[in-house]
């Protein structure tokens, strides 16, 4: 039952309500009793002189005993409400107009009553009721026989014992009830009134809980839709967390559908890293297992021949493994670009430079653009030199005899814009997006051998921890450009 915030809110309220209740019915009934004894002893401030007055109780200067106890009688049949005590001057009871045997006290204490007589006295004033040792109540008093030679005191107890009768049956009388009644329907409004906007309020909280329920039960690939509205008009906190939810679940269906495109490229990938390191380590074997079983049977020539060939597939098992290393190194992002002012131009010619033997054996044309008065560059040499060497390297493979490899470089704004360009036979606009990607099998004829290899990858890796972009623009039969800049050096 009180699963539900719903629920919670409701027993909330509920208590609330009772808690308000009770608070005001004690606050009520303590401000009503305080404000009644003010306004009594504030109309009966006088009621005790007026006594001694009217009734004579004063002649020649001595109180009147008979007189005292004519009164006495009288008051307790016309007005059973007060009682009337006669104290001295140490406060001590001499007599009084209550039921004998209902008097506990046998004195009152007399602060009460100096406060009662000074002028600037505040009602109400509570005295010592003699009828109980812990109750004090509202009074007058006056001095007597008078305020110059008083001999005592006449204490008037303005609510006696049978005004406390009459008041408790009043608090059961049909306007008590009225009155609790009418509070108490006032606070079931109330708590209803909560609960129906509790409910409204809550609803779209349910709403979204049973959509977020729906979408852990689809294992998190078909979210429901909680705001069918615009973000901007969301009214409150609860639709704004309505469309974060959205948001939220497109963004997790969304990272799930790439997890499974990462986990089937992780798969294909080890499939051809399995597929590469075997054809070498096929190849390694072969021929190491001829050189042995017929190692007498080889001339000089065969022996040289198979050694090469060895020879060979093992620096090719040696690059794969290394570019590998290479590539999880920086997709880890454990190299740190170490960025420095180094002149590219220069760079450029000696990376050029050392693939001038390598072109000239495929009967390429490589050759540099530079242009005049080029500025440094800020970037990690060693990194760049990789680009460089990776792009003129695949350039030179995908290029055919007779054709050219340039390698332009120029000012632009704040960057330096290095190209590798090459006039092979381009790549197909459907493999241009992947050409990146490890180990990539290209489609024929654009490729010229079939496969991209690693080496694109990691320039792509390197550039981008450059904070820059290996940008390619190529078209079958047109040739390939590879683009990316890098930001010119200011001194500090």
């Amino acid at each position: 039952m009180l699963r539900t915030l719903y629920a919670k809110l409701a027993l909330g309220l509920v208590v609330l309500i009772a808690a308000m209740g009770l608070v005001y019915a004690l606050l009520s009934l303590s401000a009503t009793r305080h404000y009644l004894a003010q306004v009594h002893q504030q109309v009966n401030r006088d009621l005790a002189r007026n006594l001694v007055a009217d009734r004579d109780l004063v002649a020649e200067g001595r109180l009147n005993e008979p007189a005292l106890k004519s009164m006495f009688h009288d008051y307790m049949q016309i007005n059973p409400s007060i009682e009337i005590y006669l104290l001295d001057l140490e406060g001590r009871i001499l007599s009084y107009s209550a039921d004998p045997g209902k008097v506990k006290r046998k004195r009152v204490s007399l602060g009460p009553i100096r406060a009662f007589l000074d002028d600037a006295a505040r009602f109400p004033l509570l005295g010592d009721d003699p009828r109980s040792h812990e109750r004090r109540k509202v009074f007058s008093v006056t001095p007597v026989p008078s305020a110059n030679a008083p001999q005592g005191y006449l204490y008037v107890v303005l609510r006696g014992e049978t005004y406390d009768f009459v008041d408790a049956f009043a608090e059961g009388s049909y306007f008590a009830r009225l009155s609790a009644w009418a509070v108490a329907a006032t606070l079931v409004f109330g708590l209803l009134a909560g609960l129906i906007v509790f409910r409204l309020l809550t609803r779209r909280l349910q709403r979204l809980t049973a959509a977020m329920d729906r979408f852990r039960v689809s294992d998190f690939s078909e979210p429901d839709r909680y705001q069918h509205k615009p973000a901007a008009e969301a009214r409150d906190e609860v639709d704004r967390l309505g469309v974060t939810f959205d948001q939220m679940a497109g963004r997790i269906v969304e990272q799930i559908q790439e997890l499974k495109q990462q986990d089937a490229l992780r798969r294909d990938l080890v499939a051809q890293v399995s597929h590469d390191l075997r054809t070498p380590l096929a190849a390694l074997h072969g021929y190491l297992e001829t050189l042995k079983l017929k190692e007498d049977a080889l001339s000089a020539e065969e022996r040289a021949r198979y050694l090469e060939i060895v020879l060979r597939q093992s620096q090719h098992l040696t690059r794969l493994v290394g570019e590998l290393f290479e590539l999880a190194k920086l997709e880890a992002r454990e190299a740190t670009p170490q960025c420095e002012p180094f002149s590219l131009p220069e760079l450029v010619q000696d990376v050029v430079q050392k693939f001038q033997l390598e072109a000239g054996e495929r009967r390429v044309t490589l050759t540099m653009e530079l242009d005049a008065d080029l500025p440094l560059v800020s970037a990690d040499i060693a990194l760049v030199e990789r680009v460089l060497d990776n792009l003129i390297d695949n350039a030179l493979s995908h290029t055919p005899a007779g054709g050219t490899v340039r390698v332009p470089v120029r000012r632009d704004a704040d960057r330096v814009i290095l190209c590798v360009a090459d006039t092979g036979k381009g790549i197909a606009e459907g493999d241009l997006p992947k050409i990146f990607e490890p180990f990539y099998q290209a489609k024929e004829p654009a490729s010229g051998n079939g496969h991209a290899g690693l080496g694109l990858a990691i320039a792509r890796r390197i550039v981008e921890l450059h904070g820059s972009v290996l940008d390619v623009r190529s078209r079958p039969g047109e040739g390939t450009t590879f683009v990316f800049g890098l930001p010119v050096w200011r001194p500090a």
